[in-house]
């Protein structure tokens, strides 16, 4: 009976030492994809400053052009702080009925040459736009892209179809190393007011495709700016995550797709 003791008190050390062993990370790498998965919209949205039509619309996995005809906005997609933004269309016949209710401080569709002019609501509560979309350039975005990979190393996280799965790519780095544009086109938003995407980066390659690079350190280009495939637009970071890494994702007429079937396999 005495070897009882000394076995008790090795297994009353074993458990503490265990109990002292550090929690594994969320997910395999210490982020979990299905964070960054996409929110159902709404039935409204009030503009906040920084927002573009295509951070909101990428925010719910909308198409940009959809939510700008459901709230009568033209190109260059200029909304304003405090606008109002709704998600489906109305019920009535016309937008021009509903819309009376709801558009304080909303830039109006231009009236057709066919119909009664509506008037058009000047912001109430502030002049400037949250950001404004507009381009000194002449980039149309018709070329047939060539898409390339937009950092090096190891793909570290896939793309899911399940509505809870990531929606692109996760690609494992070095802090500070470069991140390119996958593509050339134009730089339609830039900053950090998506959750969990820390400083993010969304290029508009042509009326379909866009792209977005996530987790940056440092954010090189502005919105409104031409890129070139290939160019360099962001560091790559851990902004918004627990190591570095760039975070990304294509989008076609708003809804994720796979990135790997658009890049070049890698040997």
């Amino acid at each position: 009976m005495q070897w009882i003791g000394p076995l008790l008190l090795i297994f009353l050390l074993s458990s503490c030492g265990g109990g002292s062993r550090a929690l594994a990370p969320v997910g395999s790498y210490g982020y979990d994809s299905s964070q960054r998965k996409i929110t159902s919209p709404p039935s409204s949205y009030t503009v906040k400053k920084g927002d573009t039509l295509y951070s909101i619309s990428w925010r719910y996995g909308m198409d940009y052009k959809e939510l700008a005809r459901i709230n009568g906005i033209r190109s260059p997609y200029t909304i304003y702080v405090g606008q109002k933004l709704k998600f489906k269309r109305s019920t009535t016949s016309t937008r021009t009925a509903s819309s009376s209710t709801s558009n304080k401080g909303k830039v109006v569709t231009k009236p057709s040459s066919t119909s009664s002019k509506p008037k058009v609501t000047k912001p109430t509560t502030s002049t400037k736009p949250a950001k404004s979309s507009t381009t000194t350039s002449s980039y149309s975005g018709n070329q047939n892209l060539q898409w390339r990979w937009p950092t090096d190393g190891v793909v570290i996280g896939s793309y899911s179809n399940s509505s809870s799965g990531g929606k692109g790519i996760d690609i494992s780095g070095k802090a500070g190393q470069p991140v390119i544009a996958a593509a050339s086109g134009k730089v339609v938003y830039s900053g950090n007011g998506l959750p969990r995407y820390g400083n993010l980066l969304i290029i508009k390659h042509n009326d379909v495709y866009l792209s977005a690079y996530a987790h940056n350190e440092s954010l090189l280009v502005k919105e409104g700016q031409v890129v070139k495939s290939g160019q360099k637009i962001a560091t790559l970071g851990r902004t918004g995550t627990q190591r570095s890494q760039l975070h990304f994702e294509i989008r076609r007429n708003g809804h994720p797709v796979d990135p790997p079937r658009f890049l070049p396999k890698r040997t």
